[in-house]
């Protein structure tokens, strides 16, 4: 009887406590109410004059504000920890990733919706890599001529012509020929017993499958569709995955390409579109080793570029480029990620505890090629090493195991630096790691059943212990201390008074509970 007259004083206090720490419901005007309609219609007069402004512009003006308020754009890779600071674009969306691990450099919008124009080629090529062989046959029926319109990229193939998926490549990739683009997309989709659509799926799947997660392709050359789109990560992802077929990189490299003459098709011949890649071009850049241009008036230029210079293979892609910028903005982020990162071998480093040893790509090499099924030869990436701006450490990395596999004791690790994948390697695993993994699923498989849902252990009696009853205070408390940072944003120094009274009265009340409890149990 007194554990309940001691409760009810208890509670009786609070409650005073709390009334006394409510302020009174009276209601303010707005400050300065007046004044802010006036700011309001004063700013929308502004716009209205600018609006206007843009209508008086001529055309010319007008992509002169879209090129500079593209470039205005944040970047966002330059908000990062220690970052070095990267160039602007004219191009709305950009992104440098490392070739090997997937590391992303540079970061401008680089998950915004964007049409690729004829880049789209790049993921049509790589697909019919994957399932295609470059001997098979292609040959142009009417699906693959009829859609074309005036103006349309095209090297002039006809319907009826029959030339090998080899040579359908080459105008696909160097001569953006639309028509050989559909071509490579109906065969192969044929030859592996299925159509057109069939092909367009795998494309889709296929992005999917390398981590893309906003694109939509509709057909296999890029002319323009508002359902086909795709953005500057997963482009990026598409060109690191290609980089493994040699085959991709020749065709690339060439500076023109002639089709023969057969007893089908009259001969054909065209030169290398992307300038970066040609010699004589004043765009040319030395690092660069493969690529596709893009243009149509709803996406403006798009171009992929890959560059190695002997230390790091990075794939480059820029979006909705206004101007004549599109080869300048790809050359500056090519060099801003050369002068500026470092690229450092793990096994050079201190290892892990948990690793025995790194494995390199080349010890891989042999399981490769059962990652594709057209035979074609595809090697893998080089791993096995971070890539940090030059005024970070490799001791600034963070590390985590993945993808262990127990049968072989291999798996992945993953570095970060401050969030941010900076690197990876394969590795394989010391006895000690595999057995504290495999003893850790053995826990987690025979849960405790003195411990709860929510991680909570429990005495005998299923009551919560006087410990963990102190846990739950001191959980509430900071919940409660974090409620009332929030409540105190804006008030006044007398309401932050009384709120702090009331959210005192409340802690006394909780403990007080709680003293009691712990009493009455004994």
């Amino acid at each position: 009887m007194r554990g309940k007259k001691q409760i009810a004083a208890v509670v009786l206090a609070v409650i005073l406590a709390v009334a006394a720490g409510i302020p009174h419901c009276t209601v303010y005007a707005e400050p300065d109410s007046t004044g802010n309609a006036q700011a309001a219609d004063a700013a929308a007069d502004d716009t209205r004059k600018e609006e206007k402004k843009e209508e008086d512009m001529t055309p010319e003006e007008l992509e002169k504000k879209a090129e500079e308020d593209a470039y205005k754009m944040e970047i966002q890779s330059n908000s990062w920890k220690n970052w070095p600071q990267g160039p602007g674009t004219y191009g709305e969306a950009a992104i440098v990733m490392d070739a090997g691990t997937g590391s992303i450099l540079y970061a401008k919008n680089i998950d915004g919706h964007e049409y690729p124009a004829s880049i789209t080629k790049v993921l049509t090529s790589l697909i019919a890599l994957k399932y295609g062989s470059l001997s098979d046959q292609v040959t142009f029926s009417n699906d693959c001529i009829s859609f074309m319109q005036p103006g349309d990229s095209s090297v002039g193939l006809k319907e009826g012509n029959v030339i090998s998926l080899e040579q359908a490549l080459y105008a696909t990739l160097l001569a953006s020929a639309n028509e050989a683009a559909y071509a490579v997309a109906e065969n192969v989709g044929k030859n592996a017993g299925h159509d057109y659509n069939w092909f367009i799926q795998q494309m889709n799947e296929e992005c999917k499958s390398l981590g893309g997660e906003n694109s939509n392709f509709v057909n296999a050359n890029g002319l323009h569709d508002d359902n086909h789109y795709t953005c500057a990560r997963d482009m990026a992802l598409i060109g690191r995955e290609i980089w493994r077929y040699p085959e991709f990189l020749k065709i690339c490299q060439e500076q023109s390409y002639t089709i023969p003459a057969s007893d089908t098709t009259e001969e054909h011949v065209f030169p290398q579109h992307h300038k970066m890649l040609i010699k004589e071009n004043k765009n040319y850049y030395q690092y660069a080793v493969a690529g596709k241009t893009g243009y149509t008036s709803n996406a403006l230029s798009t171009l992929i570029t890959m560059a190695d210079n002997g230390n790091m293979k990075l794939v480059c892609v820029v979006l909705r480029t206004h101007g004549a910028n599109i080869y300048p903005d790809t050359k500056n982020l090519f060099e801003y990620v050369f002068n500026n990162f470092q690229k450092i071998p793990v096994a050079d480093e201190k290892k892990p505890a948990e690793v025995k040893e790194f494995i390199t790509a080349s010890d891989e090499s042999e399981d490769a090629g059962s990652a594709q099924t057209g035979g074609n030869e595809y090697q893998p990436l080089e791993d096995g090493y971070v890539i940090l701006p030059k005024d970070v450490s490799y001791k600034d990395t963070d590390y985590e195991i993945t993808d262990v596999d127990e049968k072989t004791g291999e798996g992945t690790i993953q570095y970060t630096y401050d969030g941010h994948p900076v690197g990876s390697a394969t590795a394989k695993f010391t006895e000690e790691y595999l057995q504290k993994i495999s003893t850790g699923k053995e826990r987690v498989d025979n849960k405790k059943e003195n411990v709860d849902n929510s991680g909570t252990t429990k005495n005998s009696g299923g009551k919560l212990s006087a410990k963990s009853i102190w846990a739950n205070f001191v959980q509430k408390a900071k919940a409660a201390w974090t409620f009332s940072q929030k409540k105190f944003a804006g008030k006044s120094a007398s309401e932050q008074y009384m709120i702090a009274g009331g959210c005192v009265a409340l802690v006394i009340l909780i403990f007080s509970l709680i003293v009691v409890l712990i009493r009455r149990r004994r």
